[in-house]
């Protein structure tokens, strides 16, 4: 054990006035929602794509506490500066402070030091959370910039202590090396290198504090793995409604980066003004889709949604363009943002699509990312964060958000340099079993597992990447891959009627059960899989007739399925499972088959019945923002059912009215006068003022301003 002590005087530092919130679109965010049930997101203080989520941890792991936060808890163990939203992935919690008065409580690891809290005196807002921890009387207020996190402690008369604990984790997570100094009174330096889902995690860190400390001590425990764990302790003498502000800026490339942070998003007029920037930086990225709607639960769902949608991707880089690579190494590109946790097996689904009309610039600078990736690492990035390849989920999934990008003409990415990317990334030797699908045209479930989710998912990366080769007038490359996103194919048994596990020898698997979860499907089974293939749905329902493809339609809606179903099988109506990914788009398929007011059923069965704007309001993990993002688009009225088509299904709008204002200047609006919960089937489509039998839009009718009304009613037109 070390001890370093430091001994300095007391500055006294006043409050801030009341910051008087504006009447603005940020008002309807409840960050809250998802924290309660298998939502797994954070209640904390965020920017939009914020390197910073500065948010409370209850002190204890588990499943219901990955993203540091369960709703049910009741207790607080600190205040960390990083976290995830709802990955299903414990990691993180870096830069933990935990102010006290004293004698405080500590439980034996991994709890430790806490407080007892009530939700009656919580809040939270976009960009701001508050609580009162009970057991101290002090009043904590957490604000945020892009890079910088902002606390606020008010204090009672006490001899008051701060607690800054490099050493906690929790979950998947472990500190294997760190280190605190203090640079002068007010003045804290360090990092935390940590392990677990990503293995190489490092954070440097400065901290500035409003008055400094009468005394401190860092105390620090010899690791394992040869670094230490460090606790910084300082002590405060206060009167009654003293503050302390404390400033931290992080970096992922060296304490110099934190630093630059630090000075360059500094705001004058105290905590009071970093709140007021964070809550105006989130109205004006909100008021990009302006909605209207009688109903309060509507728009406060709604624009929670499309805040948790903006809350991942994180910028990974510097203000000066400086960024931890893939390759271990520090990298500089001031001409862009570089941006990290991509959880591109959900996210490409329908986030990234909606990033294309909310923020094209962004979405620009992500393709650089994965880009700069390819260069450091030798492929895109599959689940990527802080210069780490996770490998977590399957499929090659940065292939459909740059051929989406590509596509709809965004950005100034290098196209040859990015098709190259996809390419060598579909054909890299030894991975997950991509030699074998090549050769067979299928995934060998002897071979590998989760062989028929692969054998799918590949395929729909391969024809993204035909139709961006073909764009480009590449020929070979498209013929190439064309044939390859028809692999899935294989994978079709005529005499069951599903996609089915094959082996090397060609033969399907024997004692086949659809409803049953196996390694043979990634997260769930293969009901849910069956129109897994975005690109092929017409395929599909030619290979099994129409009356069959309707009748696995509706069995996927009606079947009853077990009360005792995998942690990620919830949001359950039958066997379809809107809590997690592979079923997203599927009731939207009921449009390719000329029933589209099943498809209007269905979606809006979905939007009311599994979401709304309490703690329990998702259905399942957030996921980096693709459930909420599904929300947006649905209820809207459209949705990219194949996220690289550049054509949008139609649904059913549960708005009023909605206006997307684009990056060019003009707005595509949607109305819905009639609307309400019964009155949930279109019976009549004006697209521009004129009447047409439209079951989609295009990209480009979007980006040209069009405006769809939608004449509502309670029965379906089935004609």
């Amino acid at each position: 054990m070390r001890r370093v002590v430091f001994i300095l005087a007391v500055l006294v530092f006043a409050s801030c006035s009341k910051y008087d919130k504006a009447k603005d679109f940020a008002q309807f965010v409840n960050p809250f929602v998802g924290t309660d049930y298998t939502g797994n997101t954070y209640p904390g203080a965020t920017v939009p794509f914020g390197m910073v989520q500065l948010s409370p941890d209850n002190g204890l792991p588990g499943w219901d506490r990955i993203a540091g936060y369960f709703y049910p808890d009741s207790t607080i163990a600190g205040f960390s500066h990083t976290h995830l939203t709802g990955t299903g992935a414990g990691d993180l919690y870096d830069i933990s402070f935990m102010p006290v008065t004293n004698p405080y409580n500590e439980a034996e690891a991994p709890l430790g030091i806490h407080s007892k809290f009530s939700h009656e005196s919580e809040v939270a807002e976009a960009g701001y959370y508050k609580v009162l921890l009970k057991d101290y009387n002090i009043m904590v207020e957490l604000t945020a910039t892009e890079r910088c996190g902002v606390q606020r402690y008010t204090f009672p008369k006490a001899e008051a202590s701060v607690f800054l604990n490099l050493a906690k984790a929790m979950n998947w997570d472990a500190t294997i090396d760190s280190h605190i100094e203090f640079a002068d009174s007010v003045t804290i330096k360090g990092y935390r290198y940590s392990t677990g889902w990503a293995q190489d995690q490092k954070i440097f860190f400065v901290s500035k504090l409003s008055r400094p400390f009468k005394y401190a001590e860092i105390d620090s425990t010899a690791l394992d793995k040869g670094g230490y764990g460090v606790i910084a302790r300082m002590d405060f003498d206060t009167n009654e409604g003293d503050t302390l502000i404390i400033r931290t800026a992080i970096s992922q490339t060296g304490i110099e980066g934190a630093e630059l942070n630090l000075q360059a998003e500094h705001i004058e007029g105290g905590f009071d003004a970093y709140r007021k920037a964070a809550y105006n930086y989130w109205n004006r990225e909100l008021s990009k889709i302006e909605i209207e709607s009688p109903d309060t639960t509507i728009l406060r769902t709604f624009y929670t949604a499309l805040y948790h949608t903006m809350t991942a991707p994180t910028i990974a880089s510097d203000v000066d363009g400086s960024y931890r690579g893939a390759d271990k190494l520090n990298h500089r590109d001031s001409s862009m943002v570089t941006y990290g946790t991509f959880s591109l097996w959900d996210t490409y689904r329908a986030a990234h699509p909606l990033y294309t009309y909310i923020c094209p610039n962004r979405v620009n600078d992500m393709v650089k990312s994965f880009l700069n990736h390819y260069k450091e690492f030798g492929r895109l990035p599959v689940w990527s964060f802080y210069g780490n390849e996770t490998d977590m989920m399957i499929g090659y999934h940065s292939v459909p958000v740059i051929v989406d990008a590509y596509l709809k003409g965004i950005g100034d990415f290098d196209a040859e340099e990015a098709l190259n990317a996809c390419v060598a990334t579909a054909n890299v030797k030894g991975y997950r079993a991509l030699d074998e699908y090549k050769e067979y045209g299928y995934v060998p479930y002897d071979i590998e597992k989760e062989s028929v989710s692969k054998t799918i998912e590949y395929s729909f990366d391969d024809w993204c990447i035909a139709r961006m080769a073909e764009k480009m007038g590449k020929k070979d490359i498209a013929d190439e891959f064309a044939k390859r996103a028809t692999n899935y194919r294989n994978l079709y048994n005529p005499e069951t009627g599903f996609l089915q596990a094959r082996d090397s020898k060609g033969s399907f698997i024997k004692d086949f059960k659809p409803g049953e979860y196996t390694e043979h499907i990634t997260e769930s089974n293969t009901w849910q899989y069956l129109f897994g293939a975005h690109h092929d749905i017409m395929w599909m329902q030619g290979r099994m007739g129409e009356e069959l493809f309707l009748d696995r339609m509706n069995d996927l809606f009606s079947l009853s399925v077990s009360d005792d179903l995998p942690i990620f099988s919830t949001g359950m109506i039958g066997e379809y499972a809107h809590g997690n990914e592979p079923c997203h788009h599927v009731t939207y398929v009921y449009n390719h088959i000329g029933k589209p007011w099943l498809t209007q059923k269905y979606v809006t069965k979905v939007m009311h019945e599994l979401y709304n704007d309490t703690p329990s309001g998702l259905c399942g993990n957030e996921d980096c923002g693709q459930m909420s993002a599904w929300y947006v688009f649905s209820a809207m009225g459209f949705y990219p059912m194949n996220p690289a088509s550049q054509i949008y299904e139609i649904g059913s709008p549960i708005v009023k009215s909605a206006k997307i204002n684009l990056s060019n200047g003009k707005c595509f609006t949607i109305f819905a006068p009639k609307v309400s919960k019964e009155n949930i089937y279109i019976q009549k489509i004006l697209l521009n003022g004129k009447e047409c039998d439209m079951k989609s839009i295009s990209h480009s009718q979007i980006m040209d301003g069009a405006t769809i009304t939608f004449e509502m009613g309670s029965s379906p037109k089935t004609k």
